[in-house]
């Protein structure tokens, strides 16, 4: 059995105001000519599919052309898709019944039944070869919520109540699988030892229990497809249990990841391997600096001029860091001047003054707020107010409470 694993899409995302929507066209073009070549038995989309809990309509639309083309183009393909933490779980599943005549399996939420009592029918997807048997069982888990695993009778520790998710779906799916079938399991979340891109994956903060243990997922899980960290890494150096990353890079600090999806092979329960292909990148990301203003503007008027024949949307995105000594009130002027008729797309200045380490700081402390979390602004927040940084519990109070008006703000 052949599977693609892919996540964190991210679709409808802005790099500092600019869209990507041509990035992730291109991306979802290049999957289509993937998926007609290697003609996987089923497609893994492990969460973030939008950048956003309301995506723009055009994101939307991205998606649910790209799995009817998919559909069309091999009705037998399997496709399980589950929310992220940027993800509104009902906006996920809303058009479920429709997708799933087209093979297509959208899981945004765990529900129970009476007693604590996992509903774990419906997260259990049969995934099927090319003959249309059963090879494997699909273990879906969408990013939990604190509102999801905890409450009157599942108690009110979030990490218990994900071990008991993951135990009880574990459970079923043993109930319910074959000889030579084997177990995989698509969640959304972030497991202990992952790298983060900090600059563009949302924090998953609840006290210290956002770190997830491997040990949740027993071995007798042959694969385990990630999404959440953008950077393609394995966990605890396991080859069964992996992160396949982001398709394209989503801040000027994932340059140097080699994007990628993974393609697994499964020979009955035996995992025999998985191996990356690299994602094209449609539009390159370029950062230069940090340099002090003079080198810097030297550098700016030696790149190449604009091609006329060259389709401007492939132009790279440029950030540039500039070191400065004293205040430059026209900094953007003299940029924007030396950057006149060349063959990039300014999107970010970052100003970094002598004697300070903080790129995005100025002589009056300026903060960029598109970059900064619900986290980083409380912290700022509380140290203002109160003249000291915030207790390690009054954060997990705070996380908390994000969750929870997270949570229900996705209510239909």
């Amino acid at each position: 059995m052949r599977l693609f694993h892919t996540s964190d899409w991210h679709l409808g995302q802005s790099l500092h105001g600019q869209e990507r929507d041509f990035e992730h066209a291109c991306f979802l073009e290049w999957l289509l000519g993937q998926l007609q070549l290697r003609q996987p038995d089923s497609l893994l989309i492990a969460g973030d599919i939008f950048d956003t809990v309301n995506p723009p309509v055009k994101a939307q639309e991205r998606l649910y052309d790209f799995i009817v083309r998919a559909h069309e183009q091999n009705p037998k393909l399997d496709i399980v898709m589950i929310a992220g933490n940027h993800d509104s779980g009902s906006r996920i599943e809303l058009p479920a019944a429709l997708m799933r005549r087209l093979r297509t399996h959208a899981l945004g939420r765990v529900h129970w039944l009476d007693e604590g009592q996992l509903d774990s029918e419906r997260l259990l997807i049969p995934l099927t070869n090319a003959r249309g048997k059963v090879c494997a069982w699909c273990l879906a888990l969408p990013f939990l919520r604190p509102a999801e695993v905890t409450g009157l009778q599942l108690g009110d520790d979030y990490l218990q109540g994900i071990t008991q998710v993951h135990r009880q779906l574990i459970d079923a799916a043993l109930q319910k699988r074959k000889k030579d079938q084997a177990l995989i399991a698509i969640s959304h979340a972030h497991m202990a030892g992952g790298t983060v891109s900090e600059d563009s994956e949302r924090s998953l903060i609840i006290g210290n229990a956002e770190a997830l243990p491997a040990r949740l997922f027993d071995p007798v899980i042959s694969y385990v497809a990630l999404g959440h960290l953008h950077k393609p890494q394995r966990v605890n150096r396991e080859d069964r249990i992996r992160y396949s990353g982001s398709p394209i890079p989503l801040s000027f600090a994932e340059i140097g990841y080699r994007h990628q999806i993974l393609e697994v092979e499964l020979e009955g329960t035996e995992l025999i391997s998985v191996e990356p292909r690299l994602v094209p990148r449609a539009v390159p990301l370029q950062r230069l600096g940090p340099l002090p203003l003079g080198e810097l503007i030297e550098m700016l008027a030696a790149l190449p001029p604009v091609d006329l024949l060259a389709d401007p949307q492939h132009q790279p995105w440029l950030e540039v860091r500039v070191r400065l000594d004293e205040p430059q009130p026209d900094l953007r002027q003299q940029i924007e001047l030396a950057l006149h008729g060349k063959a990039v797309r300014l999107v970010r200045i970052s100003a970094e003054y002598a004697g300070r380490r903080g790129l995005d700081d100025d002589a009056n402390d300026l903060i960029e707020l598109g970059q900064m979390t619900p986290q980083d602004l409380f912290t700022r927040a509380w140290a203002q107010a109160y003249g000291g940084p915030v207790d390690e519990q009054t954060l997990a109070d705070f996380a908390l409470l994000l969750q929870e008006v997270q949570f229900e703000q996705e209510q239909p």
